[in-house]
């Protein structure tokens, strides 16, 4: 039986564009057994997009937003659960 797989956005509000935000988060990925990826967005908050066992996915939101160096930039983090992402291999940035 396939090990459960867990896929969520996650919006990351606050200062956390130009603070190398999206660098840090690829950097986190790779301690983590998730996929998926990380990009800016217009209105100047970022987007994750991340794939993995519930367990992985979890603690790898939970790195970034109370563990990592660019935690204090987040005022506000919004996670919902979405589609299992296709075509998804490794941790990558979105331009």
């Amino acid at each position: 039986m396939p090990f459960p797989v867990l896929a969520k956005q996650v919006i990351f509000e606050g200062r956390v564009q130009g603070v190398g935000f999206r660098y840090t988060v690829k950097d986190l990925s790779r301690g983590f057994d998730v996929f998926g990826t990380v990009r800016n967005l217009a209105d100047g908050s970022v987007e994750l997009q991340v794939m993995g066992e519930p367990d992985e996915v979890e603690s790898f939101i939970k790195e970034i937003a109370e563990e990592s160096n660019v935690a204090h930039h987040i005022k506000n983090l919004i996670a919902r659960k979405v589609p299992l992402l296709e075509n998804c291999s490794g941790f990558r940035i979105i331009a």
